[in-house]
């Protein structure tokens, strides 16, 4: 023997070895043990563990990814971007970013002119320019005359807040959320530094918080911090314009598409636009848009990962939750732990029954399989068809962790855990005696999924003891001729008349059940089936296989004789 077939004979005798043992110490009884570790594996995960969130996130991207209903973007909400392109035309007049603060009070003072419903900064503007004060007071003034512009202000990390001295009752526009507000806490906060801004308090958060795996998804509405509601920017927009204001601390972002699906316009395009005389733009381009002033630009880093895509701009993900916020369709994700803990529960203990009461390797994968389609297909037609995310995803992929076990312990341990006459045999000593029934079928819709239907039916008749097995006939010879045939046999004792009566009685049960089987599963006619009866003695202890093997032989030959007799 080479040495590579006697490290496969090894392997394989250790494996049944294994598997032997397994059989012997859990029986079918393994598959309730495994239901049970998983059951205390997920009951500590929904109260602590959370190991399922990222597989949940996971499938939250692909389904937002292709699914298959997707909102359109709001056409009044157009971008104008301080692109690669801007920043290049710029820079011989203004140099590079940042530009003098005139340059985006000119283009406040004339975009106001075309009455645009609101005018939204995603640019920050913490400091003074100290070696141009006369264009911040212009960029002052011009702001002061508006009524609809909005500026982000950015919280910082709240390890810093004892070093700051800004208190959040001296931010316009926050509230306390309770009676509970700290009065004198202070929170670590970059304000706008324009005094026009601060006055007016159309000023809101642009912070943007990722999930732990660095995706965006969510965004959030307002911060808590010490009993103060510090609104995000889109909040403080919906708040004046009149738009849903979601009640939850953030919401999941329910996105228009990939980048650059938001109307835009390129700023030194609009900008130069407005000094010529015979202007090429639309004069009402901007009249009651929602215009949002931010930067696509790759060199200033406002670039996010989102479900869609790795560098998602910071300005469109303002956009989408702007555009969230006026239509209230962000989407909603019930926090159901309860309801799918019950359901991960109820897939994996069905599982469980399935396997340990045996009921057929083919209808254990079906139904399983229909369940998984099922909870898959309600998470994606929830986000395709409302604005609520059942996310099933943690059901589905412990029911399959569970199954996947189950199905490998099945593999390894179905010959030992198989209750056939030949392992009863072994398992008793003495004479004993054996009956074989075997019954042919004859039809041409016979396949391995109506054989096993046929089989399961046959097992559940009668009430001694017996084995089922299919002959499909996929051998040559002798074997051929026995095609499509059930060989059912029964053992009892040589000497026990009360068995021997009692599996007579099993047979004709059989005789009378087979033929309403057949025409149920195949429409077949009832001389589409031949049987034939044989019994004789059988060897109890390790001469048991040879003994079966014999008179199945024997029993095979002598129907083989009486059909030809027969003819």
């Amino acid at each position: 023997m080479n040495p590579i077939a006697a490290l496969s004979y090894h392997l394989r005798s250790l494996f049944s070895r294994l598997s032997g043992l397994l059989a012997k110490k859990w029986n079918t009884s393994f598959y309730l043990y495994l239901a049970a570790l998983f059951s205390v594996l997920i009951v500590a995960d929904t109260a602590f563990l959370h190991l399922t969130t990222n597989m949940r996130q996971g499938a939250f991207d692909m389904m937002v990814r292709y699914r298959l209903v997707v909102p359109e973007a709001d056409k009044d909400i157009v971008i104008v971007d301080i692109n690669e392109a801007s920043l290049a035309a710029m820079a011989q007049e203004y140099g590079r970013w940042p530009w003098p603060r005139q340059v985006l009070a000119e283009f406040v003072e004339q975009i106001e002119k075309q009455h645009p419903q609101a005018v939204v900064f995603d640019v920050l503007l913490s400091d003074a320019d100290v070696y141009n004060p006369d264009s911040d007071a212009y960029f002052d003034a011009a702001i002061a005359a508006t009524h609809n512009t909005y500026f982000p202000m950015l919280r910082l990390d709240p390890a810093d807040d004892a070093l700051s001295q800004i208190k959040p009752g001296m931010i316009p526009g926050v509230t306390p959320l309770n009676s509970g507000a700290s009065p004198d806490a202070t929170v670590a906060m970059v304000l706008p530094y324009f005094n026009s801004v601060l006055t007016s308090g159309r000023m809101g958060l642009h912070n943007i918080y990722p999930d732990f795996d660095g995706i965006v998804r969510q965004y959030p509405v307002y911060r808590n911090d010490y009993g103060w509601k510090i609104p995000s920017l889109p909040l403080t927009i919906a708040k004046q314009q009149g738009y849903p204001q979601p009640d939850a601390a953030s919401v999941l972002l329910n996105w228009r598409g990939p980048p650059f699906t938001y109307n835009s316009a390129s700023f030194s395009d609009v900008f130069n636009d407005f000094s010529r005389q015979n202007k090429q733009r639309a004069a009402d381009e901007f009249t009651g848009k929602i215009v949002i002033i931010g930067s696509t630009a790759p060199s200033l880093f406002d670039i996010k990962p989102t479900p869609l895509s790795r560098t998602h701009p910071g300005v469109e993900i303002l956009a989408t939750a702007i555009d969230n916020f006026k239509h209230g369709d962000f989407l909603r994700f019930p926090d159901a732990r309860i309801l799918y803990l019950l359901l991960t529960l109820s897939v994996i203990w069905a599982t469980a029954w399935g396997f340990y009461r045996d009921t057929g390797r083919d209808k254990i994968d079906r139904l399983f399989g229909a369940s998984q389609f099922i909870l898959l297909g309600i998470s994606y037609a929830s986000i395709n068809f409302t604005n609520t995310y059942i996310n099933l995803t943690g059901p589905v992929t412990l029911g399959l962790a569970y199954f996947t076990l189950a199905r490998l312990y099945d593999y390894a341990t179905s010959k030992q855990l198989e209750q056939n006459t030949v392992r009863m045999a072994q398992q008793r000593s003495g004479d004993l005696h054996g009956v074989l029934m075997l019954i042919q079928l004859r039809s041409d819709m016979l396949n391995d999924a109506v054989r096993e239907k046929i089989r399961l039916g046959m097992e559940k008749i009668g009430s001694h003891d017996k084995s089922v097995e299919i002959i499909k006939g996929e051998q040559q010879g002798l074997w051929d001729l026995f095609e499509n045939t059930l060989a059912i046999s029964w053992l009892c004792d040589a000497n026990d008349d009360d068995s021997r009566l009692m599996i007579a009685r099993d047979i004709q049960a059989l005789q009378q059940a087979i033929a309403p089987l057949l025409h149920k599963y195949c429409a077949s006619r009832d001389n589409d089936i031949s049987s034939f009866i044989f019994e004789g003695g059988i060897a109890g202890g390790k001469q048991a296989r040879e003994s079966w093997r014999t008179l199945f032989a024997e029993a095979l030959l002598h129907w083989h004789e009486e059909k030809v007799v027969s003819r």
